[in-house]
C-alpha cells in the first residue's frame, strides 16, 4: 500500500492559506512571466518578429487580467467582518452613516461599504493622579509626575492633592465614532475640570470629609456637559482614590488634625457629662416640688377637714352642751389613755395619790418573760 503522506517526485504544490499569500503569488508569477520573455530573446528571426508584433498587447492583456483579479480578491476579503460578541459594528455607505450591525459574521458592500467596529460593554476607564502600574489583587500605582493633575485650591485657600477615577461605557456608538474627534481627551478634560470647580467650591475639611457626596456632583455635571457634546459615551463610576494634603504640608496638617481629635474629644466628654448630670438634676428637682405639692395638698385637706369637723362638733355643741361636753371627754381619754405608762387616781379626802394597777403592761411583761 503507497504511503500517504509520500511526496510526489515534481514535490507538493503549496496552495496559499490567506488573500496576501495568494497575492504575493500572482505578483511572482508576473515577475517570472516577464524574465522568461526577456530569456526567450535568443530565438530566430521570425520568432522574434511575431514576439515584437504580439508580445505587448498580450503582456498588456495579461497585466490587466491579474489587477482586475487582485482588485476582486481584495474587495471580497475586506467585505467579511467578524465582530466580536462585546463590539457592534458602524457601516459606511459611500463616506455616509448607513446602518450598525450586531455581532457575528456580517458581510459589506465591497469599495461601497465600509465597516467600524466598537467595543460598546467594555468599561473604560481614565485616572486622575496617579497611573496604575500593574493592576491586579495587588495593584501598585505611579504617582510621580502627575502632579498637576492632582493639585487643587479649596475654597478656603488650602492646597489638595485629589487623585480619582471615571469609568465609562459607549452607549452610542454612531456618536461615539463622528460626534467628538478625541472622545477620551474630552472625557478628561471635562473631568478635570469639572472636580476643579467642585472642590474649589469646597472647604479642605469638607472635601476630606465628604467623598461620596463629591464624587456624585462630579459624575452628574460630567454625564450633562458629555451630552451636551453628544459624544455617545455613559458616565458609569467616579470614585475619589485618595484626598490629602501636599507632602510638604503634611506635618503641619496632622498637627491641626489631631488638635481638631482631642478638641471633638473633649467636647463629647462634655457633652456626655451634660447628658448625665442635667437630666438627673432636673428629675430631682422636678421630685422636690412635686413632694411639696403634694405635702401642700395634704395640709390642706388636713385643715379643711379639721375646720369641717369642729364646726360640727360646734354645731352639736349648741344643741346639747353636756352631752357633748361629756363625748368630746370620753373620746380624748380614749386616745390618751393607751399611750400611758402610770395612771393616778387623786381623790380630795386622801392626802396620798392611789395609784391605778396597769393591768395592760402587767400582763404584756408577764407574756414577755415567759417568752
Amino acid at each position: 500500500m503507497p504511503n500517504q503522506n509520500q511526496e510526489p517526485p515534481w514535490g507538493r504544490r503549496r496552495k496559499p492559506q490567506t488573500p496576501e499569500e495568494f497575492i504575493a503569488q500572482l505578483i511572482q508569477k508576473v515577475q517570472n512571466f516577464f524574465s522568461e520573455q526577456k530569456a526567450a530573446g535568443s530565438s530566430d528571426n521570425e520568432d522574434r518578429r511575431a514576439s515584437s508584433s504580439g508580445g505587448p498587447l498580450a503582456s498588456l492583456g495579461r497585466i490587466l487580467f491579474i489587477i482586475f483579479a487582485i482588485i476582486i480578491v481584495l474587495g471580497m476579503y475586506s467585505s467579511v467582518h467578524k465582530i466580536a460578541p462585546n463590539e457592534v459594528g458602524v457601516v459606511l455607505q459611500l463616506g455616509k452613516f448607513s446602518r450598525t450591525v450586531n455581532p457575528g459574521l456580517r458581510i459589506t458592500i465591497p469599495y461601497a461599504e465600509q465597516l467600524y467596529k466598537v467595543e460598546v460593554e467594555d468599561v473604560k476607564k481614565e485616572e486622575f493622579g496617579f497611573r496604575s502600574k500593574s493592576p491586579g489583587q495587588v495593584s501598585s500605582f505611579d504617582r510621580q509626575g502627575f502632579e498637576k493633575e492632582s493639585l487643587m485650591l479649596t475654597a478656603d485657600k488650602n492646597v489638595i492633592n485629589v487623585a480619582w477615577i471615571v469609568q465609562y461605557k459607549i452607549k452610542d456608538p454612531k456618536n461615539y465614532l463622528f460626534m467628538v474627534k478625541n472622545v477620551r481627551q474630552a472625557i478628561r478634560d471635562i473631568s478635570e475640570s469639572v472636580t476643579r470647580r467642585i472642590v474649589g467650591n469646597m472647604d479642605f475639611d469638607y472635601v476630606l470629609s465628604n467623598r461620596d457626596l463629591l464624587a456624585a456632583s462630579v459624575k452628574g455635571e460630567m454625564q450633562t456637559q458629555i451630552d451636551s457634546l453628544h459624544a455617545g459615551v455613559a458616565i458609569g463610576t467616579v470614585q475619589f482614590q485618595d484626598i490629602n494634603p501636599p507632602d510638604p504640608v503634611k506635618p503641619a496638617f496632622n498637627e491641626v488634625n489631631e488638635a481638631d481629635q482631642d478638641m471633638k474629644r473633649l467636647v463629647n466628654e462634655a457633652e456626655e457629662t451634660y447628658n448625665k448630670e442635667i437630666p438627673k438634676a432636673r428629675g430631682d428637682a422636678k421630685k422636690i416640688v412635686e413632694e411639696a405639692q403634694g405635702y401642700a395638698a395634704a395640709r390642706i385637706n388636713t385643715s379643711q377637714g379639721e375646720t369641717e369637723r369642729f364646726l360640727a362638733i360646734l354645731k352639736e355643741y349648741k344643741n346639747a352642751p353636756d352631752v357633748t361636753r361629756k363625748r368630746m371627754y370620753l373620746e380624748t381619754m380614749q386616745s390618751v389613755m393607751p399611750t400611758v405608762q402610770s395612771v393616778y387616781v387623786m381623790d380630795k379626802n386622801q392626802q396620798n395619790p392611789l395609784p391605778l394597777l396597769n393591768i395592760t403592761g402587767a400582763k404584756d411583761s408577764i407574756s414577755a418573760e415567759l417568752k
